[in-house]
């Protein structure tokens, strides 16, 4: 609920500036809300925390393990054999397997290869060829570590493209309600100069065709004024995509929300661009798609070390002491070593070793084909980063120009104006004067807004939106 409240705060209640009748999102608060409350941002976690159940199931090879085995078999008042054999078996890392049991062996008919009566055993086997350096539950507990690192990497990953995308949307957004702003005041402009020319030709000072001239320039910009509403009311419909509330439910953004003008205090031409050289070793370094690369590569080498355990003989030794009763330890003495005892050897070696050949090899083109992806994605995020950059740095210079284009445009047309109103101009120059300064309005609006997307596509190449 605490959740929900600030939520309804940040969307609603926040940035009311001078119309009361507007409510103001900025990018910040906008951004808030996609990083707390999108599904792509709780799936990313959930990734890390199945992640982690996983690297816990996988601790499940070295957990130690009580095996009990009881068997009686009675039959016309005689015990064939009563067998009560439980035993404690615990695995260590480096495949050593201890063990430890108790024997009660009783009965008539006991298999003679069973100690009768009540023994104990403490026992170890050890692999010394196939699986000595790199075994199954060695190679899926360290592989689930890795991938629970990798999914550290590849959430950074999805909250980097989602964030890439809302701020793109959010500045579209953006854009669009500038163009709306622009055509609005025009209309707002013509409107009165439509009456002062028809107060104008009713007192003989204008000819009857100027009204006509001026009513369709107000026409026009009021048609543009309907697209450009359209354009924007689609577009919050676009950011609403990225706005969901704390309880899971998609949001609408309302008709009355309208971006924050907080930005346009911005100099632009006078913003400092990062350096190239570091953007491109952040990159390298921190870009998440890169370090799941890296993780995967160390998986797949686990893979082959554990394939390569199949070109080895299995030879594993196995010994036991055993002793009479319940306490293997009980009267210790050089016997208990020299003849109560249990050995033996397990030796297996395939003679053309088909598989084992097969798996490693299949295991190192694996390794290969992991690093030339590796080495085509890196080349790909550098020319990203530098594209952005350049894009950016000309995106600057652009409002520079656009700036002192705007500016000169208006000169112009404050000029025609004078002398529209002193009788020396047409109405149809005043027009075409006008025309060049929305148009060099709205061109600044766009690039301005292409310049914060670029600057935050930059961010986004280098993997860093957070």
């Amino acid at each position: 609920m605490k959740a929900f409240i600030l939520f309804v705060l940040i969307l609603f209640s926040i940035g009311s500036k001078a119309n009361d009748t507007l409510r103001y999102l900025s990018e910040e608060e906008f951004i808030h809300i996609v990083r707390s409350y999108h599904p792509v941002a709780k799936q990313a976690q959930l990734m890390v925390d199945r992640a982690k159940a996983e690297l816990t199931a996988s601790r499940a090879g070295f957990d130690p393990a009580f095996y009990l085995q009881t068997d009686r078999k009675t039959f016309d008042g005689k015990t064939y054999y009563d067998y009560f054999n439980p035993e404690l078996k615990i695995p260590t890392w480096y495949g050593i397997e201890l063990k430890a049991g108790l024997e009660e062996n009783l009965g008539d008919y006991t298999n003679p290869e069973l100690t009768k009566g009540q023994s104990s055993y403490v026992g170890v086997s050890v692999p010394l060829g196939k699986n000595l350096l790199m075994d199954k539950r060695r190679s899926v507990l360290r592989q689930a570590k890795l991938f629970r690192d990798q999914s550290k990497a590849e959430r950074l990953l999805l909250i980097n493209d989602l964030l890439n995308d809302a701020y793109e949307s959010y500045w579209y957004w953006v854009k669009n309600y500038e163009v709306y702003k622009i055509l609005n005041e025009a209309v707002t402009v013509n409107e009165r100069r439509l009456n002062l020319v028809k107060l104008g030709y009713r007192q003989g000072d204008r000819p009857a065709i100027d009204t006509t001239e001026a009513l369709a320039q107000l026409q026009s910009f009021q048609l543009a004024r309907n697209e450009a509403m359209l354009n924007f009311r689609n577009s919050g419909l676009m950011l609403s995509n990225y706005l969901w509330t704390a309880v899971d439910s998609p949001y609408y953004l309302p008709a009355d929300v309208v971006p924050d003008s907080s930005w346009r205090t911005l100099k632009i031409e006078n913003a400092s661009l990062p350096v190239l050289d570091e953007l491109i070793n952040i990159a390298r370094n921190e870009h998440p798609k890169l370090a799941s690369y890296d993780f995967k590569l160390q998986m797949l080498d686990i893979e082959k070390r554990l394939k390569f355990q199949s070109l080895l003989p299995t030879l594993n030794v196995n010994y036991n002491i055993l002793n009479s009763g319940y306490n293997v330890f009980k009267d210790a003495s050089t016997a208990l070593y020299s003849n109560n005892y249990k050995f033996g050897i397990d030796f297996g070696l395939p003679l053309r070793l088909s598989q084992g050949r097969g798996d490693y090899s299949a295991a190192k083109i694996k390794i290969a084909e992991t690093n030339l992806d590796l080495v085509q994605t890196r080349l790909s995020i550098d020319n990203k980063v530098k594209y952005y950059f350049n894009e950016l740095a000309t995106l600057q210079s652009q409002v520079r120009i656009a700036e002192d284009n705007l500016e000169n445009y208006q000169r112009l047309f404050r000029g025609e104006d004078t002398r529209f109103r002193i009788g020396e101009s047409s109405l149809f120059i005043l027009n075409t004067r006008e025309n060049k300064v929305l148009e060099a309005q709205q061109k600044l609006a766009e690039l301005k807004t292409k310049f914060f997307i670029s600057y935050r596509r930059i961010v986004w190449s280098t993997g860093q939106l957070r």
